[in-house]
């Protein structure tokens, strides 16, 4: 039986940039004229927000949050190394990257060849970086190669098909010139300090902004601003059945595997009832806690409704590893740390699954 390790992760884009731009989205969610000046006010804020964001609007408290999610990253890159992976899976969504108007698939496999990515060229639109410096101070000529897993990815296709999961996959890319950001940022950070990423990777991304993702390409919007919407997300239990059935191949095949979720939680951006302000963190606790326990059913009795409510579409990428951890059996995370924060956009989970 192939050994399978479970991670979850966070693909924050302002972690890329510099401690002063770390707030950026709260800064510009403040000049929406839609959202009453009672919300804006710092002085009705919960306590932690105002703590954040201080006399200079989250530039010193971004140094605190920055160092909290180093360790995290470092801890996650810890196991990865300790497991020595054939390959790395990652459940990441695309945001209006490489799927449009032409074709929305509800998730893929993506059973890429090598491919040469230029972060800062390649995903400034994506990562809100355009015209913003990187923490790594890197330009938009810096290139390296991200490794494929083609025959991984054929063989996951094959299997889930036969399986009886209607799988979308995809040799070649659509219209991102190189990975959609959940799956490249997750390989930056997991190389925050850049002593290089040679695991091959099979990205399997999720359409976790459904009802947004072509009408507000998946990004944030003015609170006034109503447009029409697209159909929704797959089902949260869908997809927690689908990571089962990737987990039972995996366990089958030869390879060691890393199974991946990238994503933050609660999106303060797509958070109404917040006045996208702040995370939902009441909801991102009550899963962490049940996460934390290894009280995985509480996840799969999830229905979207509550994701989107929540602000938490993108925390559909760990409903597949969760159901992955369950059918290995292994429902509780070796480590798992909450970071909760109000200033900077949404709350970062972190999670390891170890053999």
């Amino acid at each position: 039986m192939a050994e399978v390790l479970g991670i979850g992760l966070s693909h924050y884009p302002p972690f890329s940039g510099t401690d002063e731009d770390m707030a950026g989205i709260l800064r510009r969610t403040l000049q929406d004229p839609d959202i009453p000046e009672r919300e804006k006010d710092p002085a009705n804020w919960p306590d932690l927000m105002r703590r954040e964001w201080g006399t200079d609007e989250g530039r010193s408290s971004a140094s605190q949050h920055r160092a909290a999610l180093i360790k995290g990253f470092e801890r996650t890159r810890q196991a990865l190394d300790e497991f020595g992976p054939d390959v790395v899976v990652i459940w990441g969504d695309d945001q209006y990257e490489n799927f449009r108007e032409d074709i929305i698939p509800p998730y893929a496999v993506l059973a890429y060849d090598d491919i040469e990515v230029r972060p800062w060229a390649h995903a400034a639109d994506s990562s809100d970086m355009k015209g913003r410096p990187n923490v790594w101070d890197e330009g938009p000529d810096r290139a390296f190669t991200v490794r494929g897993a083609p025959e991984v990815g054929r063989h996951l296709a094959t299997q889930l098909l036969e399986r009886g999961v209607d799988i979308p996959y995809a040799y070649r890319r659509l219209h991102h010139p190189g990975l959609p950001h959940a799956f490249l940022n997750a390989i930056l950070y997991l190389d925050y300090h850049r002593e290089g990423f040679d695991y091959p990777v099979l990205p399997f991304p999720i359409n976790c902004y459904g009802r947004r993702v072509v009408s507000y390409k998946g990004f944030m919007s003015a609170f006034g601003d109503v447009r029409e919407l697209d159909p929704p997300s797959p089902q949260p239990s869908r997809l927690f059945d689908i990571g089962a059935t990737v987990a039972e191949v995996f366990a089958e095949s030869p390879w060691r595997v890393a199974l991946v979720a990238s994503s933050s939680w609660s999106h303060a951006f797509i958070c109404d009832k917040t006045w996208r302000l702040r995370p939902d963190t009441d909801g991102d606790r009550r899963l962490f806690d049940a996460l934390a326990t290894g009280d995985v059913d509480a996840w799969r009795s999830v229905p979207l409704s509550m994701i989107e409510d929540a602000g938490q579409q993108e925390l559909l990428n760990w409903f597949p590893l969760l159901g992955a951890m369950k059918h290995l059996g292994r429902p509780t995370p070796t480590w798992s740390e909450f970071i909760q924060t109000d200033v900077f956009n949404s709350n970062k989970v972190f999670a390891t699954y170890e053999p």
